[in-house]
């Protein structure tokens, strides 16, 4: 979390700090990134930055989870005009991410560099890790007359499915550098095996 110092800082200060840190871990991962590059790119002293953050990785996961705030935004509001429907929200959402440009080299460096940290931040844009607040309003957005679950708790273990699979698609598109139609493709096929179940019916 930044430091008070950082959300005094007037508005067009503010910008360009966060624009010298997003450029640094577009550039290279967390751990190879270098808070020299940031204060050339900021103009201020190595001193100002420890004024505004602890160190790189809090500067980094400020980046991060802003990012997870504009992404819940957009996943809640695909939810509600998809009138809950958490697949085909899911599959909306998918596109939007690995189409994302303006933010590409920042993903793709997250997303080839994950740890369990970086995996929770982003999961809280359409997920959450435990049975919290975050849980609660995506519980009561999703339509669960379609799916095969008796309770929330059930729910609760479809979205860390659901979210295991997204990740690892992520993680593919970059990996492999898909292009977003061959990405969609792969990720709409494991989507539908999971909608239409893996095990055949006895009828």
């Amino acid at each position: 979390m930044p430091k008070i110092t950082f959300f005094n800082l007037p508005e067009d200060k503010k910008e360009t700090l966060i624009q010298a840190v997003k450029k640094e871990f577009s550039r290279v991962p967390l751990y190879d990134a270098s808070i020299t590059n940031i204060i050339k790119e900021a103009s201020i002293s190595r001193g100002s930055f420890y004024q505004y953050f602890e160190d790189k990785e809090d500067a980094f996961f400020f980046l991060l989870n802003e990012l997870t705030k504009e992404n819940k935004y957009i996943f809640i509001h695909l939810l509600s005009r998809n009138h809950g429907n958490l697949f085909e929200t899911m599959i909306e959402f998918f596109r939007i991410i690995v189409s994302e440009e303006e933010n590409f080299n920042f993903l793709k460096n997250t997303f080839l560099n994950m740890t369990h940290r970086i995996e929770n931040t982003f999961a809280r844009s359409f997920s959450s890790t435990d049975k919290n607040e975050n849980f609660e309003i995506f519980s009561s957005l999703v339509d669960k007359s379609n799916l095969n679950i008796s309770n929330d708790n059930e729910l609760f273990y479809i979205l860390q499915i659901i979210a295991a699979v997204t990740f690892r698609n992520f993680v593919d598109k970059f990996a492999r550098d898909l292009t977003v139609e061959d990405a969609m493709n792969t990720y709409l096929i494991e989507m539908n095996l999971l909608m239409n179940g893996l095990k055949k019916s006895n009828i």
